[in-house]
């Protein structure tokens, strides 16, 4: 039997478009997607901080570097520009699969660019802590399941 496993996060990143007269989808910044472990056309769950709203789409590769994250179709009446959203990538697998995943977290800036990760259960960084940051770190975690 499989189950769904979050194997990849992308954690409060800030929607840049919404386009209403689209077929459906998500488009997310291809860098991003890597570096979360999504791939074209996987399962995501997209998860609003602003209304509570929770949407199941597929993933569209966006360009490189730009940080987009654009709701396309029925989800654009839902999540609007600016909107902070966690998006979880998820892989159906055995029990036994699951226990060996290393999940990617990815946390960002207010362009969307990664940034170091947090330890777990300290708070995000503050925007001016932000700003210039260069990171020592992977800017994904990898954090057993």
């Amino acid at each position: 039997m499989s189950i769904p496993i979050c194997t990849g996060k992308l954690h409060r990143v800030r929607v840049t478009g919404a386009r209403l007269d689209y077929q459906g989808s998500i488009t997310i910044d291809s860098e991003l997607m890597r570096a979360a472990g999504m791939l074209p056309l996987q399962m995501v769950h997209v998860n609003s901080m602003a209304n509570a709203a929770h949407w199941e789409t597929y993933v569209i590769p966006g360009a490189p570097g730009g940080g987009e994250i654009c709701l396309n179709g029925c989800p654009a009446r839902l999540f609007h520009p600016g909107d902070e959203v966690i998006i979880m990538a998820v892989e159906h697998m055995t029990r036994e699969e699951a226990a060996k995943v290393k999940q990617k977290v990815v946390f960002v800036d207010e362009k969307n660019k990664p940034v170091r990760a947090p330890l777990h259960g300290q708070a995000r960084p503050k925007t001016s802590e932000r700003e210039g940051f260069e990171p020592s770190v992977p800017v994904c975690t990898d954090t057993t399941v």
